[in-house]
């Protein structure tokens, strides 16, 4: 992985941002990934709680190991019981 640093204030930063968008965006492997002031990178603000975010993370892990339950739609509630 390679780390390009550009500053979008300078008119050269603006210019290549917007390059670079046009020929690059939606390209796989390629990503923009924006820091603050200080380096770090901005994650996106998530609405989820990190205990929703767990939970369906182990739902998924369940699901590709194969461990589904099935119901029944005539009796859904005898499913599940």
């Amino acid at each position: 992985m390679t780390t390009i640093k550009i500053n979008e204030r300078t008119k050269t930063g603006k210019a290549f941002m917007e390059m670079f968008e046009a020929f690059f965006k939606g390209v796989e492997g390629i990503e923009i990934v924006e820091t603050d002031e200080y380096g770090q990178v901005n994650e996106e603000k998530t609405i989820y709680s990190p205990e929703f975010i767990a939970k369906v993370k182990k739902a998924e892990e369940n699901i590709k190991k194969g461990k589904t339950t099935r119901l029944n739609p005539e009796d859904i509630w005898g499913s599940i019981l």
